[in-house]
Order: C-alpha cells, then structure tokens, then sequence
C-alpha cells in the first residue's frame, strides 16, 4: 500500500497532498500477464462508481506504452459489458511512495501473535510490507483463499506450528471472498 499520482513530495497519509492512496505490483509475466492482472483488477472494484475523493480514486497507473494499451483495452471491453461509462482512470506511473508501516497488511496487524512472527523474520517495515509470505496470510485473514489453498503453501510461509494451528483455524473458519459486494468474513476469536 502506498501513495502515486500526486505531485507533493513524499506523502504521508496525514499529509497526502495530491496524491492517492494504490498498490504496487510487482509481478512475473512469464506466471501471469498484466491482461489477466488487469481484468482481475475490473472484477474487484466498481469501474461506474465515480470517486468521490482524488485519496480514494480508482485508477490505473501505466508503466510504458503497452500497459497503457491494455488498460485501454480492458477497460473498453468492461464499459461495454456495463453499457456505461467507466470512471477508473488511465493514468501514466510516476513516483510511488511506500505508505507508512501501520498502513500495511491490515488484516494481519488484527492477529497480534502472527505479526508478531512476521516481524521477526522481515524486521523492517519495508521488508514486511514487501513479503509475499505476509501479503498471503493478510489475503487469507481477509477471507481470499479457501483452506485447502492455505494447505498448500502453508509449509512455505515461515510460521510457527502453533501460528500455523491458528492460521488454519481462522482461514477454515471464514467466509471465502470472491469479489466485490460479498459479505465480511466471519472470523472465530482467538
């Protein structure tokens, strides 16, 4: 989570300028395209609902001329599925600002004890929010991911076997997510 297409120098969220609250992916075409990236993008949002704030903007930021084509592309193909307008934006990358470290993996800060393990391994707040370990288990608490999807990884996370116990309870516990609109996972207390 971090903050692009402002201009202010070095947002924070209490000092956000003009800048908006995105992701950065970092991602590896030869296991996805940025196609699929992208419509997976449309399925998880909606493109007709207007911004109601520049923080809380849709938009899609390009990195050269053949993202910006298939942004285009995809979302074309999305506004004439709704029959409507599209008010994500298409918007070149410029600086992207890594958010502060209490803005990161939200779902896992809820889970003290789990964390607390991942904050021993990646010590710094930017190699925790960097972790695709940590971004996995926040996906999972959120309620992306069915339990027998956890079992398979589960072993490369780099938890302990009582956190691993609790993961697999939460995660077996929760209403799975499968796009925009679905109900808030049911979570049992630790």
């Amino acid at each position: 989570m971090g903050y692009a297409g402002g201009t202010q120098p070095n947002p924070t969220y209490r000092n956000l300028g003009d800048h908006t609250e995105t992701i950065e992916i970092d991602f590896d075409p030869a296991a996805i395209s940025y196609e699929k990236l992208l419509d997976l993008f449309w399925r998880s949002h909606h493109p007709g609902q207007p911004a109601w704030s520049r923080q809380y903007r849709a938009v899609v930021f390009y990195h050269g001329e053949r993202q910006k084509t298939l942004a285009l592309k995809t979302r074309d193909r999305v506004a004439a599925r709704m029959q409507g307008p599209v008010s994500t934006e298409i918007l070149p990358a410029g600086p992207f600002t890594l958010a502060e470290g209490y803005h990161q993996k939200y779902y896992l800060r809820q889970k003290p004890d789990l964390l607390a393990e991942f904050e021993a391994i990646y010590p710094t707040p930017e190699a925790l929010a960097g972790s695709t370990a940590a971004a996995r288990v926040n996906g999972y608490l959120a309620g992306y991911g069915a339990p027998a999807e956890l079992q398979t990884e589960l072993d490369g996370l780099g938890l302990s076997q009582n956190s691993r116990r609790k993961l697999t309870n939460l995660v077996g516990g929760a209403t799975q997510r499968s796009g925009p609109g679905c109900p808030a996972p049911q979570r049992p207390a630790l």
